[in-house]
């Protein structure tokens, strides 16, 4: 079985020959330690057999040198939602760059056959970094009908970006939307379900039409949205995060049929801290807990810098061995 088959397999709701491996190591902290001993990331990733890689295109929707100048002639550097929409967004459908992604598809399915994925920023992590979250939690209030309309343009960018991915090769697309706190939402589920929920709906319709998958990430406990995420028909939820109050148990009994969870290796409280017997259990626990499937096993978020090599090694050595003793 080809990696990209194992990981479609497990998407599919299916019991894999093993379960699928990732790891985000991009980290700009963490990287050096894995090219110092490694050589490079991408040596890192073949040394473990990872199932899954990124794969461009290296666009963002948001002209933030046209953000700079406009936060520039304001005497607090800020903008609101009004004014944003003033500042139009990037060009979508930059040829040059998904001609690049569709040439390292092809090279990725004639090496190692990786399933492959393209990420972008969703709604409310976007416009974080246009507004700051503080400032953006109080616009989604106070500014409802330009939030809409800033989130409708988004959604149609977004549209165009995985449409275009999705031509490329890509086998999935990815949306990083960060909604949790440690016990629940940064904001209500209502507010979730009017200004999140409706541009997602046309995402998703917009992915699956096209025959792709799609994937979140979110941070933090997120459970009070699951059920819109399932209705919504996301096939990967990362990382599903058990820190922060969010329970497998649940996921197996209500969401394993909708669908899979990418995770499982905790850098809040599992990898990093130097604790080897808790790590080396914590590993056992989660990936005999998922051996008939519904999981892609990778870190909660990028290994954090306060990890060291050794310990990166130790986790991925037992982790690499464990999967193929238990195939």
């Amino acid at each position: 079985m080809t990696s990209r088959e194992r990981v479609t397999e497990v998407i599919k709701g299916n019991k894999p020959d093993r379960l699928p491996l990732y790891a985000w190591l991009g980290n700009e902290e963490f990287a050096p330690k894995v090219i110092a001993e490694f050589g490079s990331v991408a040596a890192a990733e073949d040394r473990y057999e990872f199932d899954i890689t990124g794969a461009g295109p290296g666009i963002v929707a948001f002209r933030f040198d046209l953000l700079h100048d406009f936060r520039m002639t304001k005497p607090d550097k800020k903008i609101t939602p009004k004014e944003a929409l003033d500042v139009p967004l990037s060009d979508p459908d930059d040829a040059e760059a998904y001609e690049k992604m569709a040439k390292h598809i092809k090279r990725v399915a004639e090496t190692n056959g990786r399933f492959t994925y393209s990420g972008t920023w969703g709604f409310f992590e976007g416009y974080n970094v246009v507004f700051g979250m503080e400032d953006h939690l109080m616009h989604m209030i106070e500014y409802p009908d330009e939030m809409h309309e800033l989130h409708r343009r988004l959604a149609e960018w977004n549209i165009r970006f995985a449409e275009n991915c999705l031509d490329a090769g890509v086998d999935m697309v990815h949306f990083s939307d960060d909604w949790g706190a440690q016990r629940g939402l940064l904001f209500s589920p209502k507010l979730w379900y009017e200004m999140i929920y409706p541009y997602y709906e046309k995402i998703c319709a917009a992915v699956k039409k096209r025959g792709g998958y799609i994937s979140l990430h979110s941070d933090g406990n997120i459970s009070q949205v699951l059920d819109g995420l399932a209705a919504l028909g996301f096939d990967v939820i990362h990382p599903f995060q058990e820190s922060a109050g969010m329970d497998f148990e649940v996921y197996f009994k209500k969401y394993k049929n909708k669908f899979t969870v990418m995770g499982g290796l905790d850098v809040q409280q599992t990898i990093g801290f130097g604790d080897y017997n808790r790590l080396k259990s914590e590993i056992e626990r989660v990936l005999t807990r998922f051996e008939d499937g519904g999981l892609i096993f990778m870190s909660s978020h990028a290994v954090q810098p306060h990890c060291t090599i050794e310990e990166f090694k130790f986790a991925f050595d037992f982790i690499y061995e464990f999967l193929r003793r238990k195939k």
